[in-house]
């Protein structure tokens, strides 16, 4: 049978198409008509500026098609004649306008069979004009997009071919929302819209005249801002003309443009040093994270850079100590750079002599492309100074350029202060300061609306603090952060080595804070303070630690293959990082879950958005605050407390999300791998339910048995995803077993988790307890033997008695399903009985662990061997560590965490053959 192929006739027809228009935008929907098979007969840009040509222009000239650059195309409201004959010799059949700064004359627009098209980066008919992002802004609209319309004699009037709409964030700029929608979105609708047209299927809708809007040009001349407006209105009007044109003011008998606007609702806590600013309602406040304004309503917004009129710009909390920062003494390897950074200038400022210290890349000439060729030259001279565009606009001579290059090569330049909103207490004998805001794109922010929770503690059963949570949009940003953080930023180019060293920093930081961090995770999740600074916060520390010494030993292999005489191929694979990676983690551990997978995933080279969970979200917390002070790029890390409905839910659902690691439920992870399916096919990692049985022999070492089997099931006050869910005990020793537990379990104190004598502190949050009582209840219901617990103690909090059951037998729902809690599960096995004992064993769907108790080594080889599950303990139990791989079987999930096996999870494999 013949393969199938695509045959010429089953393709959509194709057109010849003149493309009239300029930009970066207008070279990609030039190169994706040319994809879909269409000839180009001509591009029609606009003039070379300075002798730089358009990148429309420079990419139809690379490919030979015919490029006209007339400077206009009409004289007094004529067409030049000349100029439209040698357009209509194109023959073109369709004009397609992606971007376009020129008045075409109808005669050009009306010319070809099918018409001409146009993009216009607004939801017409609102905002029609030259300014229409601005404009979206400046209004506050809640919606944006664009429109793909047919050209008639109107301005933006025609009938609409096509629209496409996204949210518009309320701290989006004109660049943040074309880069994240109006520019890749633009591009695929403009080449749809052409497809709608070959296929005869493109529509021709009027426009309503509801709702029509003409806004004027933003120029910077009417974009001085009007202080008697609300805090809102100042936002959106500074964000609308961010960056062109600029939103300006009067200061210090100087006009200041401001950019980097975000509302920070009544400011009343600001401190720093004040600035008046002439009609403003009150004066501003100069503060570590920028400049604090206020509107006429009494409320706040932060702005985070100020240009003055010579071009300068500068952090705004830096307005009162611009310049003084000293100069730095260049080595003799330094000065060398330089000189290479001067002819990398000197090749951009082609209209400049020569290059002086004091030489102005802008007022030079310079304009934004020319920003990111300049960001672009200086990663290849020298790959530790990775530079923003902001970096070249706040350095713009070349001296200035040159000393922030030095210092960032030499890891002291001066790094934008973290703001941290910190919820503080007195408790444990120290300060624990608690962030409770999310963490996005390097920066603690509120949630879109600014959504809170409260995250309750479970010894006291009283608020710790409001939490952010997290919305649909704030996933949606979190996303872009990270996307653009693997996809543009430094932490996509960093090589492997780097990438350890920074994780061994964060590590570093994690154990100079261990015990704030396990002073918090106490508080915010009940685990008794010894404990969590030992394991919670001890094996993070070791994991992070771990997965740096594999950055850089991450590697393919050299594949010999066969292939006909002469036999000149070589083959190898290349492990690469996947790209943007989900994390949703569990409330039993917190802080440790989220270094089991974030330490592998970042070790990979990936970026990361996670969500902790939401009764425990305060240590996650704490750890982005540390990897940002550890030196982790802006978009690397993004932290989301959230509800799973909403956030988990929507990473799922992301579809520039291409690997979710998950641990929590069975019913909860099924759901999240067909979300995942059905979204992008997503690789998925599961480590999900438990019901770990744990077989105790006649011949095993009872004090050491009764020792471990009390672990396997009370630590960390049984909420433990390996917890041994049920104990099987041969006869022989059963009712001694049981005895010296009871002496153990009537040894165990309860209390305040910070007391360092407790042994047991309270179940996790309320839900949880209230399932416990319930799960005892359905076990003396069925006739199980309750020997003590099963019910809450009467005291404040979320307290549960250590609970033990004998006589349970193989069909109660006891035996079957997982307690996740502090209960013990005994059944009897027949002495000898070893293939019995282990059909028991096995006759569950969980398969995440599994232990044995005996002295005899075979029979301990021979149950091993046997017990289907990830992980099986011989005479100890719970000793799990960072280079043994873990993770389950069944529906106990599938998937690694630890261990060298784990960066698979995280890891692609590409394979690459060369003929030589």
């Amino acid at each position: 049978m013949k393969p199938w192929v695509c045959s010429q006739e089953s393709r959509a027809a194709v057109m010849k198409i003149a493309v009239i228009g300029q930009s970066l935008f207008g070279q990609e929907v030039y190169k994706e008509l040319r994809r879909e098979g269409h000839t180009i007969v001509g591009v029609f840009t606009i003039p070379d500026n300075d002798g730089k040509a358009d990148p429309l222009a420079v990419e139809a000239e690379k490919d030979g098609v015919p490029v006209f650059k007339f400077p206009r195309w009409r004289v007094k409201g004529q067409a030049i004649a000349e100029v439209v004959s040698q357009y209509t010799a194109t023959g073109a059949e369709l004009n397609v306008l992606p971007f376009c700064s020129q008045f075409i004359p109808m005669e050009v627009i009306n010319h070809p069979t099918h018409g001409s098209i146009i993009y216009h980066p607004s939801l017409l008919p609102r905002h029609r004009g030259a300014s229409a992002i601005n404009w979206t802004l400046i209004h506050g609209d809640k919606k944006g997009g664009f429109t793909v319309f047919w050209a008639d004699d109107g301005l933006d009037t025609g009938p609409i071919l096509l629209q496409r709409e996204c949210d518009v964030e309320p701290d989006d700029t004109v660049n943040s929302i074309y880069k994240r929608f109006l520019f890749p979105e633009g591009v695929k609708g403009t080449v749809e819209a052409v497809r709608l047209i070959t296929e005869g299927k493109a529509p021709r809708i009027t426009q309503p005249q509801e709702g029509a809007t003409y806004e004027c040009i933003q120029k910077k001349a009417n974009s001085k801002i009007d202080w008697n407006q609300t805090a809102e209105a100042l936002h959106n009007w500074i964000r609308g003309n961010d960056k062109v044109p600029g939103a300006w003011a009067e200061v210090d008998g100087k006009n200041v443009t401001f950019y980097g606007s975000t509302l920070v609702g009544n400011g009343a806590a600001a401190k720093g040093q004040t600035l008046e600013i002439p009609g403003a309602t009150q004066p501003g406040v100069v503060t570590k994270a920028g400049l604090m304004l206020f509107g006429n309503d009494g409320k706040a917004l932060l702005v985070k850079n100020l240009q003055f009129e010579d071009g300068k710009m500068i952090p705004a909390s830096q307005y009162f100590s611009a310049g003084k920062t000293s100069a730095v003494e260049l080595s003799e390897e330094e000065k060398a750079l330089a000189e290479q950074m001067r002819v990398v200038w000197q090749s951009i400022l082609s209209n400049v002599s020569q290059v002086q210290d004091s030489t102005d890349f802008f007022k030079s000439g310079a304009a934004s492309m020319d920003v990111v060729r300049l960001v672009e030259e200086v990663k290849l001279l020298s790959s530790n100074c990775q530079l923003q565009n902001e970096d070249i606009y706040m350095n713009a001579t070349f001296q200035e350029f040159i000393q922030m290059c030095v210092r960032k090569i030499r890891g002291e330049d001066d790094e934008e202060e973290l703001v941290v909103d910190y919820v503080e207490m007195d408790v444990n004998k120290m300060t624990v300061k608690m962030p409770h805001q999310l963490f996005i794109d390097g920066e603690f922010v509120d949630a879109s609306g600014g959504k809170t929770y409260k995250s309750i503690n479970p010894t006291t059963g009283t608020t710790l603090c409001d939490v952010a949570l997290a919305q649909i949009s704030d996933v949606d940003r979190a996303v872009a952060a990270a996307k653009e953080a693997f996809e543009s930023g430094e932490w996509g180019k960093m090589n492997p080595r780097d990438r350890g060293r920074l994780i061994y920093k964060l590590a570093d930081l994690m154990e100079q804070h261990q015990e704030e961090l396990a002073t918090i995770e106490s508080l915010d999740s009940g685990a008794v303070y010894t404990l969590a600074l030992k394991t919670h916060i001890g094996m993070s520390i070791q994991t992070f630690r771990y997965f740096a010494g594999w950055c850089d030993k991450i590697e393919g292999s050299t594949i010999p293959i066969n292939q006909a005489r002469p036999n000149r191929n070589i083959s190898f694979t290349r492990k690469e990082p996947i790209g943007v990676c989900a994390i949703v983690i569990p409330w039993n551990y917190p802080l440790m879950m989220l270094a089991w997978k974030t330490a592998a995933c970042l070790a990979a080279g990936n970026t990361v958005v996670l969500k902790p969970a939401q009764v425990t979200p305060l240590t996650a917390l704490k750890f982005a605050e540390l990897a940002a002070r550890a030196g982790f790029p802006k978009g690397v890390i993004n932290i989301l407390p959230g509800s799973g409905a909403l956030v988990g839910q929507r990473m799922s659902d992301h579809p520039d999300i291409r690997k979710l690691g998950f641990t929590g439920s069975t019913e909860i992870g099924k759901h999240i791998m067909k979300s995942c399916a059905v979204s992008n096919v997503k690789k998925v990692s599961l480590e999900l339910g438990g019901k770990s049985p744990l077989i105790i022999f006649a011949d095993c070492d009872m004090d050491k048995a009764v020792r471990m089997g009390m672990s396997s099931v009370f630590f960390n006050k049984g909420e433990n995803c390996i917890a041994a869910g049920r104990l099987f005990v041969e006869d022989a020793i059963h009712d001694q077993f049981v005895k010296k537990v009871m002496e153990e379990v009537r040894k165990m104190k309860i209390g305040d988790p910070l007391d360092r004598a407790t042994d047991h502190g309270p179940q996790n949050h309320k839900a949880h307890l209230d399932k416990l009582v319930e799960f005892c209840q359905s076990g003396v219901k069925e006739g199980a033997r309750l020997l003590c617990g099963g019910k809450q103690l009467e005291r404040p909090g979320f307290f549960f008695e250590p609970t033990v059951f004998t006589d349970v037998q193989d069909q109660m729902f006891i035996a079957k399903e997982e307690s996740f809690g502090p209960i013990m599960i005994i059944s009897k096995f027949n002495t000898g009985e070893v293939d019995e004992v282990l059909q028991r064993a096995n006759n569950t769907e969980y398969g995440l662990a599994s232990g044995v108790f005996t002295k005899d080594i075979s029979k301990a080889l021979y149950v091993s061997e046997r017990l289907n599950a990830g992980t099986v303990f011989v005479n100890t139990y719970n000793k799990t560590d960072v280079a043994a791989p873990f993770g389950g079987f069944k529906q106990s999930g599938f998937g690694k965490d630890l261990g060298k096996e784990a960066l698979n999870e995280y890891l692609k494999t590409k394979t690459v053959t060369i003929e030589y």
